[in-house]
């Protein structure tokens, strides 16, 4: 039997300085957002609690103003 060995995940933006979080790009912000429009947590996508949080605000605030879709599903709606 193998045991498996999980590599730690570490935060893209803690890793690159010059990534910012930022509300404006939205192409960076889905990669963070499931296709039901869910935000995906920490654990699965590897980045630090402080970069969570600004996530957090960056897609809602982008979801506010329209730069970011509640829901990608366009066919149920």
């Amino acid at each position: 039997m193998k045991m498996f060995t999980y590599r730690k995940k570490i935060c893209k933006f803690c890793e690159n300085k010059k990534m910012e979080i930022d509300y404006k790009t939205p192409s960076m912000l889905r990669r963070f957002v499931t296709e039901q429009g869910k935000i995906l947590p920490r654990r699965i996508t590897g980045t630090c609690s402080l970069h969570q949080r600004g996530l957090v605000t960056a897609i809602k605030r982008a979801r506010n103003i329209a730069l970011l879709a509640y829901t990608n599903d366009v066919k149920n709606a």
